[in-house]
């Protein structure tokens, strides 16, 4: 097993420095050449590697819970001339092809986090660009409500990743362009092979930013509309005292993480893991001021920040694991009892901000290029929010065995309040064929054993006490013999069913066209362009399309 220390706080950042101000936040960008996530590589020009997105996932979290005042948040840069230069080019020369691809998966994320702190915490985002503004850097700009460019006769903006690196605006660029921002198709597609990008005024004419400014009135311009923007009223009323979060921590032993509610377990040799989340065992908080009083160890909390944790220990150190179990542990009530904080007082915005993460985390889980088996045991508590682990998983099994007391529970969470990457809730994209089904199963009030489950279509197998152990090792056994490139893309295209949106137009593109693109000779190999980036040789491609 591998672990790494995907936890920070604003005392360490090393990259990104966090002011406060009031009702304005402001994150500032300054990476540090030589402190990289890994050996190996320079952070020129504000170029990021996973450590830089760490902290910016981290600082959106801490605004969101620990600072109900904020109404504005600007990003900008401390470097003169330059916002960012994107993702680290010799960064993702030295990665594997696993590391890359998750790697892009989980700066998207943390973009999407950005767009929900707008949408759903009412907080304004600003991109400040006193600087160039090219890849990765310009896609974190076009996930901010607005953009600011500086005009200097140097400074542009640019998706440069086709004609210099031979791969794609891979963390959502392309899809937002023309999706988000609906920039003209054609002016779209001469942008994105344009390694200059577009500067001044040309910008702002083709809708890649909202405002220009000279720059000896730069900061003067940015200074005036944060005003304007705090004089408009506030979207979301956030009154009150937010939250703290502590550091998400684990024990390791031998090939086990266990952290307080959740625990990993990893057979390397097989290729597959075990994921607990357990249930609560005290009495869990049942109204905002009592959320705030137990602050980030109430469970609604802690256990999704530590599956979290654990996903990504899964996604970035553990790219061998092919199948992940799922498991639950506790009692159905306690789950419920949790649970009913969520659905009650969602109007505090807090509260809501817990379910928002309850949300993400799920996504999180939906979008992890894993086979997902879901095993529904005596001692098992998928009810409520840990119901939707079950829903997510790729497959179920649950014992039918009527002396061992094991149910699932479908509670009020599930009609829609942790919705998918696509809007819909995952009993509706279950049965997208037959919305009846769902909503009978929002109508059960109570547990369900393995005979109702499987009559109302929640769980996929439900075999007895007699064949239950050999039916799931053999169906977990001939799952991680299969091809993972082929699982990857069949898990992404069923996982989705319904209407696109831009989210889930990210993350196909991201599990299909970049996972190929990243492994074609053209990009990658001897004499790929991303290769050779940075080198006196030029690429050299097959010419033929496929």
């Amino acid at each position: 097993m591998n672990t790494e220390n995907f936890q920070t706080h604003p005392d360490r950042y090393v990259h990104w420095k966090l002011e406060m101000d009031g009702p304005v936040a402001r994150l500032r960008l300054n990476v540090q050449e030589e402190r990289g996530f890994r050996a190996g590589y320079t952070l020129k020009m504000n170029s990021y590697d996973l450590g830089v997105d760490l902290e910016l996932a981290d600082a959106i979290s801490r605004l969101r819970f620990e600072h109900p005042e904020v109404r504005v948040l600007v990003l900008t840069s401390d470097q003169d001339r330059m916002f960012s230069a994107g993702a680290n080019i010799y960064m993702l020369q030295s990665s594997s092809h696993a590391f890359k691809v998750n790697f892009c998966k989980y700066t998207n994320e943390t973009r999407l986090w950005l767009e929900e702190f707008s949408r759903e915490s009412g907080v304004t985002t600003v991109a400040a660009l006193n600087g160039t503004a090219s890849g990765g850097g310009y896609e974190l700009a076009i996930s901010c409500d607005e953009i600011h460019l500086i005009d200097d006769g140097n400074s542009a903006v640019s998706l440069p990743e086709v004609p210099l690196l031979g791969v794609l605006p891979g963390t959502g660029g392309l899809t937002r362009l023309v999706d988000k921002r609906k920039v003209r198709r054609d002016l779209a597609d001469l942008f994105s092979t344009l390694a200059e990008g577009v500067r001044g005024h040309k910008a702002l004419k083709w809708n890649l930013v909202d405002y220009v400014h000279p720059r000896s009135k730069f900061a003067e311009q940015i200074e005036a509309r944060l005003g304007e923007l705090l004089e408009q009223p506030a979207r979301v009323l956030r009154e009150g005292k937010g939250l703290r979060l502590e550091p998400v921590t684990f024990e390791r032993t031998g090939d086990r993480l266990t952290y307080r509610h959740v625990v990993l377990e990893l057979d390397d040799d097989r290729r597959v893991a075990r994921l607990t989340v357990r249930a609560p065992a005290d009495p869990q908080p049942d109204t905002p001021e009592a959320l705030r009083a137990a602050g980030d160890r109430a469970w609604v909390l802690a256990a999704w920040r530590e599956l979290d944790d654990a996903l990504l220990q899964l996604r970035l150190a553990n790219n061998e694991i092919g199948v992940v179990v799922l498991r639950t542990e506790g009692e159905l009530e306690q789950v419920a009892a949790a649970d009913r904080l969520l659905v009650e007082h969602d109007g505090d915005w807090l509260v809501h901000e817990v379910r928002l993460h309850v949300a993400r985390v799920l996504r999180r889980l939906d979008n992890t290029s894993k086979s997902l088996f879901a095993v529904i045991d005596e001692g098992s508590c998928f009810g409520g929010s840990l119901f939707e682990i079950a829903l997510a998983a790729d497959r179920s099994f649950m014992l039918n065995d009527p002396e061992a007391n094991v149910a699932i529970q479908v509670g009020p969470l599930s009609a829609g309040a942790l919705p998918m990457s696509q809007g819909q809730s995952r009993l509706d994209c279950r049965f997208l064929g037959a919305p009846e089904q769902a909503r009978a199963a929002l109508l059960q009030t109570g547990p369900i054993d393995a005979d109702g489950a499987g009559e109302l279509g929640l769980v996929t197998f439900t075999p007895d006490d007699i064949d239950w152990e050999d039916e799931v090792r053999i169906a977990i056994e001939e799952r991680a013999s299969l091809s993972p490139d082929a699982l990857t893309g069949m898990e992404q295209n069923l996982r989705f069913a319904g209407a696109e949106t831009l989210e889930t137009k990210i993350f196909g593109r991201l599990s299909a066209w970049q996972n190929w693109i990243f492994t074609r000779p053209n990009a990658t190999g001897e004499s790929g362009a991303l290769t050779l980036y940075g080198k006196p040789e030029r690429a050299a491609f097959d010419w033929k399309r496929t």
